[in-house]
């Protein structure tokens, strides 16, 4: 089509697709960390576990609205000086849950306001689906989606910062999972 463009990224399992004004990201994660304490702790408990071990990147999570299924909406404060690589600062972002499927370990939600659309985008959409892989680990896909506002284009540096700083937060998760064998296993 003459308004799409894909492009695979070889460095990381991550295809960008560009139709019409959003741009979608898909990537394949993996982890030596059974699905279903990786789901709990990175999905279920994210709220209370991340500003925990990461706390130079999460200050807290806070419901806006909701009781924390679909429908819901969250505000994720960021501690003082998170920055992008483009020196802008993130001081918060409000999302929707879009749907949640513990028994499928499955999770959609939307960034609807906050730092994290950089005045250029109207949205952030993600799909994450975690499931076991043969080796007893996890293997997941996540595929975002970036809506961008009329007439505006998104830079590619800043799809790869934003998304840096989440692998930052996944891999905080699993290495707190890996040094903590007894959490989340029920």
């Amino acid at each position: 089509m003459e308004n799409e463009k894909l492009l695979k990224i070889s460095s990381k399992q991550a295809f960008y697709k560009l139709i019409m004004g959003a741009i979608t990201v898909t990537e394949e994660f993996s982890s030596s960390v059974p699905a279903s304490r990786l789901f709990k702790a990175l999905i279920l408990d994210a709220d209370n576990l991340i500003p925990k071990i990461a706390p130079q990147a999460i200050k807290n999570v806070e419901i806006i609205e909701g009781d924390g299924g679909p429908g819901t909406i969250k505000q994720m404060n960021f501690a003082e000086g998170m920055l992008l690589k483009t020196t802008f600062e993130f001081k918060y972002v409000k999302h929707k849950i879009d749907a949640l499927d513990k028994e499928n370990m499955s999770y959609s939600y939307t960034l609807i306001e906050g730092d994290a659309l950089m005045n250029i985008l109207e949205s952030i959409s993600y799909e994450i689906k975690i499931e076991s892989s043969s080796e007893g680990g996890t293997k997941g896909k996540n595929i975002s989606t970036y809506n961008t506002k009329p007439g505006v284009e998104i830079k590619e540096e800043d799809i790869k910062a934003g998304k840096e700083k989440a692998a930052g937060v996944f891999k905080a998760v699993e290495a707190y999972l890996l040094a903590n064998p007894d959490a989340y296993v029920n």
